[in-house]
């Protein structure tokens, strides 16, 4: 697609952001559950800001998703979702786009249409861990373990850090557990140790130090001032193990402790959103 769709395209996403940009009495969406879940306050005029800048330079493809990612973070994932559309009607073949509405079609509970994009990114451009890990989410939260554990696996060999590898093991152990392929299950616990270098993913760390013993449950458990971030986290992984270990009734419970929580967005809960809705059915 040429110079003067892209530009067109852009100047209709900026037009529609000014549209959306005041307080909203609306939910964000309703959850699988039943509940209101609302964006946040954009206080400091992120999303206006990230207007601007794609106004003034309406052919970046890196404004565009820089867009979309302000308007993540004030969790209106509609309006993202719109804004990495428009930019996927003009340049097909960009995996970023495809990796970014992806990743808020989860934020959404949109899971097929996370597969689809996350699949067609990877396609597009196999080296990248994000791509490979949202993948792997997508098909987690679908229940499709073994699809899960391939994306995982992808995304263990493009690991740059102990953050990520924390980040993707943590999830591959969840999802090979609950396939029920126990002994490779274990093996991805072997480079996990004490003192690793984790910076972001310390729940993530906290979680696999669970599994492998070296912590114990209550170790685990989020601190009484831990934010409700962590509290999603580590409360799903603790909920998962419970599961793991054949606690059906005690992990029912401890996913419903996370959903009653503030941080819908949330990876943990989401998942625990997903684990409620399928013993429903």
């Amino acid at each position: 697609m040429g110079r003067k769709r892209l530009i067109g395209i852009a100047l209709l996403v900026v037009a529609q952001s000014a549209a959306g940009q005041g307080e909203r009495a609306e939910p964000e969406l309703v959850s699988p559950l039943g509940r209101a879940l609302f964006a946040l306050a954009d206080t400091g005029d992120a999303v206006g800001q990230a207007r601007g800048a794609l106004a003034a330079h309406s052919d970046s493809v890196e404004l565009l998703i820089a867009l979309g990612q302000a308007q993540a973070g004030v969790w209106r994932y509609h309006d993202a979702i719109a804004t990495y559309t428009s930019g996927i009607e003009a340049n097909p073949d960009h995996a970023l786009l495809y990796r970014h509405r992806g990743h808020r079609y989860i934020s959404t509970r949109q899971f097929g249409k996370a597969v689809a994009d996350l699949s067609r990114a990877a396609a597009l451009d196999s080296t990248r861990f994000d791509i490979w890990y949202h993948l792997g989410l997508a098909h987690y939260l679908r229940g499709e373990f073994d699809a899960a554990v391939e994306a995982y696996r992808a995304c263990r060999r493009a690991v740059a850090s102990d953050d990520d590898l924390v980040a993707v093991s943590d999830w591959l152990w969840m999802a090979l557990s609950r396939a029920g392929r126990h002994e490779e299950a274990a093996e991805v616990l072997t480079p996990i140790r004490e003192g690793m270098d984790v910076e972001d993913n310390t729940a993530y760390y906290r979680r696999l130090l669970l599994y492998k013993g070296l912590l114990e449950e209550g170790a685990v458990a989020p601190a009484p001032d831990a934010d409700d971030l962590q509290v999603a986290t580590l409360g799903y992984g603790i909920a998962n193990w419970i599961l793991i270990q054949g606690d059906m009734d005690g992990a029912m419970a401890q996913f419903r402790r996370v959903v009653a929580g503030a941080y819908w967005p949330a990876f943990g809960f989401i998942a625990a959103e997903a684990e409620l809705v399928r013993a429903a059915q």
